[in-house]
């Protein structure tokens, strides 16, 4: 059996996951993802199993891995950039890990707001610089929080916000009532009624045809002056050239995310360089802790597969789409 890993996180942190995978004697390809199209299919066709990161698999991909392919392991949970149409076609079987991640996300969007609420990346910098200027803040106290995907993460960023004293308010495609009334979330009827009253909007849905550029130019005018929005979902979510034009004009207040629509940024990237922009570099999930729950799963979602068992997690194109 080969196996192709291109998951870097995965490769690079400590665990035993890489004694869990070292044991089945598998021959282990190892290459740093994310990976083009063009760099997967040079590679795919003599691998049994590909445990990949957000690499572009595409059905060029899974039509040249075959007839060898026995299965797909994602690591992590977003799978916009595989072609999940393609890889139940091919029957090819595609794994992936939720419930694994969403407390370092949930974390991480804190870090995000707070960042921009209290200006903590410009003040370290102009201190570093050899300047005393104290920048006036915002208390997350008593702002609304608008949450646009109230999935495992999304609830988790819901909790952490009533412990600051925010109000919540959510929209997702599936209520989950016991969770809305045990936590005093309160539900709204659509995306653009979350949008205009939140304080600060929250994203945490899967990209699809149907997400993405959802905040658009209209949407964005439609936002209380002075709204800053945390993007750790994906970059295609947003519409980056509308919302560097808000943020340029005051628009919007601040724009936090751990994704772009092209990773790494493009020269021409309109959000690059913008004083009241956090970027962080798709570590979200990346934490110790984290990467070993996440890196065991997909590791055994490989193993059992290619051992002719079901998975721990199977995406089912004909299940309902998952919010993350």
């Amino acid at each position: 059996m080969r196996v192709l890993v291109t998951t870097t996180s995965y490769q690079d942190t400590p665990g035993p996951h890489h004694d869990l995978l070292r044991e089945t004697g598998y021959e282990i390809v190892a290459k740093r993802g994310p990976l083009s199209e063009s760099e997967m299919l040079a590679l795919v066709g003599e691998i049994d199993g590909l445990l990949c990161g957000d690499d572009a698999i595409t059905r060029k991909v899974l039509e040249k891995s075959l007839p060898r392919l026995k299965v797909l392991s994602k690591y992590g949970i977003g799978l916009d950039k595989i072609d999940l149409k393609a890889a139940e076609a091919l029957g090819i079987p595609v794994c992936y890990t939720p419930g694994v991640n969403h407390t370092t996300v949930a974390e991480h969007c804190f870090g995000l707001m707070l960042c921009l609420y209290r200006n903590i990346p410009r003040e370290d910098a102009l201190v570093k610089s050899g300047k005393w200027k104290r920048i006036t803040g915002h208390e997350l106290f008593g702002k609304t929080l608008g949450i646009l995907g109230l999935g495992r993460i999304g609830k988790e960023v819901a909790v952490r916000a009533l412990a600051f004293g925010m109000k919540v308010v959510a929209y997702d495609p599936i209520r989950d009532e016991s969770f809305l009334s045990q936590h005093s979330v309160q539900f709204l009827s659509s995306h653009d009624e979350v949008i205009r009253v939140a304080d600060i909007l929250s994203l945490h849905m899967n990209l699809s045809e149907t997400t993405r550029g959802l905040i658009n130019r209209a949407r964005l005018a439609s936002m209380k002056k002075g709204a800053i929005i945390i993007n750790c979902a994906r970059g295609g979510i947003v519409d980056q050239q509308a919302l560097g034009e808000a943020l340029i004009s005051e628009a919007i207040a601040g724009y936090g995310c751990d994704v772009l629509e092209h990773e790494p940024p493009e020269p021409d990237n309109p959000l690059i360089g913008l004083e009241n922009v956090v970027v962080t570099p798709h570590i979200g999930s990346r934490t110790y802790e984290s990467v070993a729950r996440q890196a065991e799963m997909a590791t055994r979602n490989l193993i059992l597969v290619l051992n002719k068992k079901p998975p721990l997690a199977r995406f089912q194109l004909e299940s309902k789409e998952l919010a993350k």
